[in-house]
């Protein structure tokens, strides 16, 4: 049989059905990257914002148009509205994320202990879903209580995958070829918080370097108040990778109040003072709601104002869009949707012009790059695209495709959202 997988949202979601692909392949079905030929196709939904649920019911609604045969839907939009995604046209089941794990088992009709003793190497998923990059699920679910977030009532409270079944997923992704392994969770930095003997991502990311030869560890989103004094010694191993995703929201005290985020302005910005002590050119991202309840001019400002101090090296910007069950939803003092997007439109600004600040740092510097796109020749020269280290995109030729491999480029310009540069030998 032949399987078509997608997914809209997190990288979590990646993880997700990067693992039904490995199940799919060990019971002997093969992966296609044509929606129109497959026979069954599974995608993965997202609805942490209005965009998102959008995208997933059209992705559902594409793959119907395919006519496969079976068209299986999971992940937080079909957890939070069962009903109305089974009765999208062509839709054959509904798996909620409480039993998406058994997702391969459950639409096969197999016992799922056939997977315990079944080890496959990794293969990246064909199609729009290829990635070189290994994403490794670690931890599922939420114990925070953001007002504006459907995540925790989506995913269920925090629960951590056992070190062994982590280790064995990623000697999995190396034996396939994978050069880089990517750390994925809702709340990452709670992993092992839920054990009989607690542990933390620290012991995890350490236990991982050790245990296993991958070339680069990086960690997906964490919440900055997640990070102990000491967990910035990590990244003494150079193959940790330079690059921090830390969600802050707001850089208002009084937005984040009103949030439920356990931090304030002063200790975010205390923690990246450390960050940037510790790692050298560390790559500082963040995630930014603009248009939150309450949000008045005045905390706008303070917001923004805060934003430009810390200077990131880019992030993401959302609208605020009400999800029916979380207390934001039922707050006073709505900022109308106009207002929003402009905020938002000021914020993604600011963030591309730092963005664009902290990649000219990089000019005329040597970057490890792993090449992870490669384009049609062009006078005998192919068009290399890749990630480095400290997650800037590299634009780069070769006579040779250098696919999924690990390269040293020396950044000589810019172009739009990348920096270019030529392979350097040896």
């Amino acid at each position: 049989m032949k399987i078509f997988l997608d997914m809209i949202g997190c990288r979590l979601n990646q993880a997700e059905i990067e693992g039904y692909a490995n199940q799919f392949r060990a019971v002997g079905h093969s992966l296609t990257s044509d929606p129109a030929s497959a026979d069954l196709i599974v995608i993965n939904t997202c609805t942490v914002t209005s965009a998102a649920a959008s995208d997933s019911r059209q992705k559902i609604r594409q793959a119907s148009r395919n006519g496969a045969s079976q068209v299986i839907v999971t992940g937080c939009l079909a957890t939070m509205n069962p009903s109305q995604i089974n009765a999208l046209p062509g839709v054959t089941q509904v798996i909620s994320n409480f039993n998406k794990d058994d997702l391969v088992p459950t639409v096969l009709g197999i016992d799922p202990s056939i997977f315990t003793y079944t080890s496959i190497r990794r293969q990246p998923i064909p199609g729009t879903r290829l990635r070189t990059r290994a994403f490794i699920k670690v931890q599922d679910g939420c114990d925070n209580h953001c007002t504006y977030c459907i995540t925790r009532l989506a995913r269920g409270a925090g629960h951590s995958r056992p070190l062994q079944d982590i280790l064995s997923d990623i000697h999995s992704a190396l034996d396939g070829g994978s050069k880089e392994i990517v750390l994925t969770g809702v709340h990452l930095g709670s992993w092992g918080y839920d054990f009989v003997q607690p542990s933390c991502l620290s012991f995890l990311v350490r236990e991982i370097l050790a245990s296993t030869s991958t070339p680069r560890l990086h960690l997906s989103s964490i919440e900055p108040w997640d990070i102990p004094a000491d967990f910035f010694e990590l990244w003494k191993n150079p193959r940790l990778c330079r690059h921090l995703h830390l969600p802050l929201q707001s850089g208002c005290a009084a937005t984040l109040k009103r949030m439920a985020r356990k931090i304030s302005p002063k200790a975010y910005a205390d923690l990246i003072h450390q960050a940037r002590l510790a790692i050298p050119d560390v790559a500082i991202t963040t995630d930014i709601i603009t248009g939150f309840p309450g949000e008045t001019l005045d905390e706008f400002t303070k917001s923004t104002k805060f934003i430009k101090e810390i200077n990131f090296a880019g992030g993401h910007v959302f609208t605020y869009s009400p999800r029916p069950g979380t207390p934001a939803s039922n707050m006073p003092d709505k900022i109308p949707f106009a207002v929003a997007k402009k905020r938002n439109a000021l914020i993604r600004q600011m963030l591309q012009q730092s963005a664009l600040a902290y990649r000219k740092k990089h000019m005329n510097q040597k970057l490890s790059v792993l090449i992870e796109k490669v384009s049609s020749q062009d006078d005998h020269l192919w068009q290399l695209s890749g990630l480095s280290d400290n997650y800037l995109r590299v634009h780069t030729t070769s006579p040779t495709p250098c696919w999924n491999q690990i390269v040293s480029i020396q950044v000589s310009g810019i172009e739009k959202h990348a920096l270019q540069g030529e392979i350097l030998n040896g």
